[in-house]
């Protein structure tokens, strides 16, 4: 327990045989219970995360009770300043295992899911291969214990000094994802979106639809998404890049596609709900407006041009009506632009500590 409130850890995991059993012991001791998602893993993941699991729950059994007793027990039992505590919490580590591969979000929503059943106050997420430092968890919790978000997630992007461990191929792609997710999410000071590192209040979690989560990589971008159109409170935590011997998974040919149509899909998603279903604001309109205009004023330029040389005619009139339609378009965009920026400025904090 910390601060009053129960924590649980998601941790999703997949083949990460070597790294997943330090994850589990560095653990903080307030953290609850601790949620260990084997995705299907095909190397020793799954037995490093059942041998770790059972050294842990033998030495908590000292200080929680009996998961059968737990039931009934009072959760607000405590030691002083929210160390390890009897919550009502008999397992502190869960090992759970999907039977097929979902991918880290389908892992993390299990995770999720699970967290919600137990009614943790606060549920964070780590990866499985230590590149989350867990000593500073305390700074993904802390705003929501002090109702400053509803959820927090890492910045490697704010410092020079942070991102020292980036490579600037990874930076390069993460910085184009950063202003994808911008307009996606309508989170427009929030950068990083592909950290995972993150924390979620119960109301929050409770409130975004988790079952319709995305289950692959683009499981935060979409995540950001759904919580902007519920109004929620997001924070950015700077924290350092940290990189080791584990080697990713991703296939960025995939990656891109697959994120990138569902960035698209959940824009207009967000524009109708927030915008025009659950309340009204006419940007939703700008933007439609001017993305509409401004192609009109591309294919219009391109037949300007086309019937130019092909048809020696003169392009200044067809091309100023094009340069015009364009511009036009471009206007209501911009203006959409700062519209969304308005409306959601009280949902961003920064934590640059």
């Amino acid at each position: 327990m910390y601060r009053e409130h129960t924590i649980g850890v998601v941790v999703p995991a997949y083949n990460e045989e070597g790294f997943i059993g330090e994850v589990i012991e560095t653990m903080p001791e307030y953290v609850d219970r601790m949620y260990i998602i084997d995705d299907r893993s095909t190397d020793g993941t799954w037995a490093e995360i059942n041998q770790h699991a059972e050294k842990i729950n033998a030495e908590s059994r000292t200080v929680h009770y009996d998961e059968e007793e737990a039931e009934a027990a009072a959760p607000e039992i405590a030691t002083d300043g929210g160390a390890m505590a009897a919550s009502g919490f008999g397992r502190r580590v869960v090992p759970i295992q999907h039977e097929q591969n979902r991918g880290v979000g389908g892992a993390i929503k299990t995770g999720y899911k699970r967290a919600l059943a137990d009614e943790l106050d606060i549920t964070a997420v780590m990866g499985g291969d230590g590149q989350m430092d867990p000593d500073i968890l305390y700074k993904f919790l802390d705003p929501i214990v002090e109702d400053k978000a509803d959820y927090t997630k890492g910045n490697r992007l704010l410092y020079k000094d942070y991102r020292e461990g980036m490579s600037k191929w990874r930076f390069f792609g993460n910085s184009i994802l950063t202003f994808l997710t911008k307009i996606s999410s309508g989170y427009w000071k929030t950068m990083d979106p592909q950290n995972g590192y993150a924390a979620i209040s119960y109301y929050a979690l409770d409130n975004v639809g988790i079952d319709n989560m995305y289950e692959y990589y683009g499981y935060c971008n979409d995540l950001l998404v759904k919580l902007n159109a519920k109004g929620m409170r997001v924070a950015d935590v700077a924290m350092p890049a940290i990189y080791g011997d584990e080697e990713s998974s991703i296939k960025y040919s995939t990656y891109i596609r697959k994120v990138s149509g569902m960035l698209l899909r959940n824009f207009l998603w967000r524009l109708k709900t927030k915008y025009l279903v659950l309340d009204f604001h006419p940007l939703a309109l700008f933007y439609l407006f001017g993305v509409g205009t401004a192609s009109v004023g591309i294919l219009a330029g391109l037949w300007a041009i086309y019937t130019g040389i092909v048809f020696d005619e003169s392009l200044f009139m067809r091309g100023s009506a094009s340069l015009m339609l364009f511009t036009m378009g471009s206007m209501f965009i911009m203006f959409a632009m700062l519209f969304d920026m308005q409306v959601n400025e009280k949902q961003e904090v920064q934590i640059r500590d």
